[in-house]
């Protein structure tokens, strides 16, 4: 089915329209969690960087640069679509739940390397999405045309409003992370930070830690989690659901 504005797409704004209402914290109530592929494997995603991963079965450099797109753009869009089709098919898992439940009682921003839509089908409110969103297109002359397509595929000849080809709208391997200054700004903040399901390899979004010296509180929950070297982070090695029920119960009355 080709893709038709107004029909099955439908242009938002190139960024969250909630970074024009700046969220206020009660002081000691701001929480910034980052989150990576570990939270969505349990929901049945595949991770990137596990024993059996997309990267054992896709080469990083044929379907996640700007160079592969210029090479094979059928091959990158297939990629994209059967990751779009398989989103589809899963549901936010208690991981993801347990953040919506966190945001009762703090101001709770989510800073996700994922590109999936499971943290808003969780409920949460204030979400950042460092490396894009699966379920939406954009412009490959204009980057500012972007659109909601929900789960459907990218085709060959799918066009924006001004005529050129549409591409997943994701950050590949090699671009620009156009929104890391607005994520670093609030690791800044944050009173609490929580790092879950990423194993902090991936630059610049693994520089957050680093970058959170306000917050009085730090987890980082991983089933292997790296060392940080730090004391002043909490290392909870388990799996994202189970660490995240940890981390609520230390910091839910």
């Amino acid at each position: 089915m080709t893709l038709v504005l107004g029909e099955n797409m439908h242009r938002v704004e190139p960024v969250p329209g909630w970074f024009r209402h700046t969220p206020r914290a009660a002081p000691g109530k701001l929480v910034v969690v980052l989150t990576g592929a570990g939270i969505s494997a349990e929901s049945g995603l595949s991770t990137f960087r596990d024993s059996g991963g997309l990267w054992e079965k896709y080469p990083i450099y044929e379907v996640a640069t700007p160079e592969a797109w210029e090479k094979n753009p059928g091959l990158v869009l297939d990629f994209y679509n059967a990751r779009r089709s398989q989103l589809a098919e899963v549901s936010p898992n208690p991981a993801h739940l347990a953040l919506k439940t966190l945001e009762a009682h703090y101001t709770l921003i989510v800073i996700t390397q994922n590109v999936d839509d499971l943290h808003e089908r969780a409920g949460s409110t204030y979400i950042l999405h460092l490396h894009g969103e699966l379920t939406k297109a954009r412009s490959t002359k204009n980057e500012n045309l972007v659109y909601d397509i929900g789960y459907q595929p990218i085709r060959l000849g799918d066009t924006c409003e001004e005529g050129s080809q549409l591409r997943p709208h994701v950050v590949w391997f090699g671009e620009a992370v156009p929104l890391y200054p607005i994520a670093e700004a609030w690791a800044r903040q944050a009173d609490i930070f929580i790092v879950v399901g990423t194993s902090l390899q991936v630059y610049p979004a693994a520089g957050l830690l680093e970058e959170a010296t306000h917050a009085k509180q730090k987890f980082l929950i991983d089933p292997k989690p790296v060392r940080t070297g730090r004391r002043d982070v909490e290392v909870i090695a388990a799996p994202a659901s189970e660490g995240m029920q940890k981390v609520l119960e230390k910091l839910v009355p």
